[in-house]
């Protein structure tokens, strides 16, 4: 099959393993422009982990489950979804490494990457359409079709590393976002703020020695995948460019305001972003059975006015925050909500 992404332009082959349908939706009108975007596809429903594993369909569920409740559903918008070419994918991933999980996923039935990382049929599909939900976004708010976005993605991808699946994760979306960015958009300066409780191993591997991508992650330390120190800054040409905050277990929103306007915000001021992703792992949130952090919907209410703030100082509101992880459907499925009605009172 033959695709052309939209705005950019871009002739790339890829296969899906099963055809999938497209969510297709009116065209905007011009009223309905400048608006927070959702993106999801039901193709991440059918990424199979089992019923035991956290990172289950049922977290998107949750949140679908909830905007609708809260009537924010109908207020968003919600762009029809293309997925990432294998183009895209090589941007970030060795070409070898992202052919294995396509064949493993032919090969049929559950398959184990790592020790906690579970694929099936459909993951590779699934994974495709993911990574391709975070690019449709920026092509959205690039265009000035949405003023900021919220992708509702899973597999997640901020553990994935250039030839290794890790943490639940396949392929890295956001760092696949950034490279896009670059290469499609022209945005020579991409700002990754990961406010997971875990750290982003592949996203920090993947711009190491970038001076172009500034990744700050703050997450609790130590966890899973026990990286993210604080002396690890980056390394030649991207040597400062990457800022880890590891924090202690039972940290708060008051600790995690703090270092957002005490460091992250200067450090920003410094790099002035052009565009801002956002790696949104609510697993922080004291309910969640993963880690052991004290955050609640009112700190990650404040994490995402922080960076609207900041994106509205550097980037003109040029934001796209993506699903990582949040484990208690219900504390997710709230953080979400609270999350998405800060980034619509911007939109």
């Amino acid at each position: 099959m033959i695709t052309v992404r939209a705005g950019n332009t871009q002739i790339s082959e890829f296969r899906l393993l099963h055809p999938l349908p497209l969510l297709y939706h009116p065209a905007m009108s011009h009223s309905e422009n400048n608006g927070t975007a959702f993106l999801y596809h039901p193709i991440f429903q059918k990424h199979k982990t089992g019923w035991t594993h956290p990172e289950k369909r049922q977290r998107l569920t949750a949140i679908i489950g909830r905007l609708k409740q809260a009537g924010l559903w109908e207020l968003l918008q919600h762009p029809a979804i293309q997925p990432a070419t294998v183009a895209d994918l090589t941007a970030i991933h060795d070409p070898q490494y992202v052919d294995h999980i396509r064949l493993s996923c032919e090969a049929g039935g559950l398959f184990e990457p790592d020790d906690v990382t579970l694929g099936s049929p459909d993951t590779y599909d699934a994974a495709l359409m993911a990574a391709g939900a975070v690019l449709t976004a920026v092509d959205a708010v690039m265009t000035g079709q949405s003023t900021n976005a919220f992708c509702a993605v899973r597999p997640p991808g901020h553990h994935a590393e250039r030839n290794r699946a890790m943490g639940f994760c396949f392929f890295n979306n956001v760092a696949i976002g950034a490279k896009y960015l670059q290469h499609h958009h022209g945005i020579q300066r991409v700002a990754i703020i990961d406010w997971d409780v875990h750290h982003g191993n592949g996203t920090q591997q993947a711009f190491y020695d970038d001076p172009s991508v500034f990744y700050f992650s703050i997450h609790q330390y130590p966890l899973y995948p026990q990286s993210g120190r604080a002396h690890e800054i980056g390394t030649g040409k991207g040597k400062g460019f990457t800022l880890n905050y590891p924090v202690a277990a039972g940290s708060t929103d008051t600790d995690y305001r703090r270092i957002f306007q005490d460091d992250l915000r200067p450090a920003l001021a410094r790099f002035r972003p052009e565009f801002i992703l956002i790696s949104a792992g609510f697993d922080a949130h004291h309910a969640d059975p993963l880690a052991g952090m004290a955050l609640t919907e009112k700190g990650f209410e404040d994490l995402t006015r922080l960076s609207m703030e900041m994106a509205s100082e550097h980037c003109g509101n040029r934001l796209v925050s993506v699903l990582e992880g949040g484990y208690d459907l219900g504390a997710l499925a709230a953080c979400v909500e609270t999350h998405i009605k800060v980034l619509m009172e911007s939109a």
